[in-house]
């Protein structure tokens, strides 16, 4: 009986592994006016500046290039209600000698505060973050063990052009967790400007696809045509991993 039982689940896991492997047609659902509730709510940026105080934010030039500047400047991405946020690690490209912010919030209401760097992944172009924050407006990640067809629905939440982007779709198919390891790279049709690296990739049920990362043009002449922008699909277990060993960390500095 036991020999019977484990060749009917080999059998299972062989048919499940054969049903994964079949692409399902793309979700044409638009994100609408609930999915971009979920963006606004969960709108953050980063900060890379010498500075120790930056209450006179809104007089610092911001810069996402290696140009001269006081301050390099991304979108970030709620993941946690306890402070941990992904953004791409070529936000921080510049963070030596310098600190890092995170800003959560809402519109006006932005508050900065000081972040440390958990984890970064230059081959990945993500880093997670955290700061000391409850964090109530967080995002869940699209399920693991779906697949995200290419034509899907997406917009995206940078905070230089997120909230008046037009809604887009997913250049490339993500295929369920199990069937890839480490990070995934992945195409939407929606262009980004700079400031845009960070942040989140939504889906039409505000679920978090990925992560915003780079835009590419083409330019044969005098002008420039959009080609595509660029985002990161992370493992999740291993952020989730990340994150829960953070936390077990910051429990024991805690402990007398």
């Amino acid at each position: 009986m036991d020999r019977l039982t484990r060749i009917l689940a080999v059998c299972l896991a062989g048919g499940g592994v054969q049903a994964c492997s079949i692409v399902p047609p793309p979700d044409h659902q638009t994100p609408g006016p609930a999915a971009r509730k979920i963006v606004n709510q969960r709108s953050s940026a980063v900060v890379v500046t010498a500075s120790d105080d930056l209450s006179h934010l809104p007089h610092l030039k911001l810069s996402s290039s290696r140009a001269t500047c006081e301050a390099d400047a991304g979108s970030a991405t709620p993941i946690s209600p306890d402070g941990y946020f992904l953004t791409a690690d070529h936000v921080l490209e510049r963070l030596a000698g310098r600190r890092v912010f995170v800003m959560y919030g809402r519109g006006a209401n932005w508050t900065p505060v000081k972040a440390r760097v958990v984890w970064r992944s230059s081959e990945a172009d993500l880093a997670l973050l955290h700061i000391p924050v409850r964090t109530a407006f967080y995002y869940c990640w699209t399920p693991r063990e779906c697949w995200l067809p290419e034509g899907s629905g997406v917009i995206h939440g940078g905070i230089a052009t997120g909230a008046h982007s037009e809604s887009g779709k997913l250049g490339t198919s993500l295929a369920p967790e199990g069937l890839f390891t480490g990070c995934r790279k992945f195409k939407i049709d929606i262009p980004l400007q700079p400031g845009d690296s960070g942040g989140p990739v939504v889906d039409a049920a505000g679920a978090l696809v990925g992560i915003n990362s780079a835009v590419e043009y083409l330019v044969p002449m005098e002008t420039a045509f959009f080609v595509d922008s660029e985002a990161s699909r992370p493992n999740t277990r291993l952020i989730d991993s990340l994150v829960r060993k953070d936390r077990a960390a910051r429990a024991e500095s805690l402990l007398p």
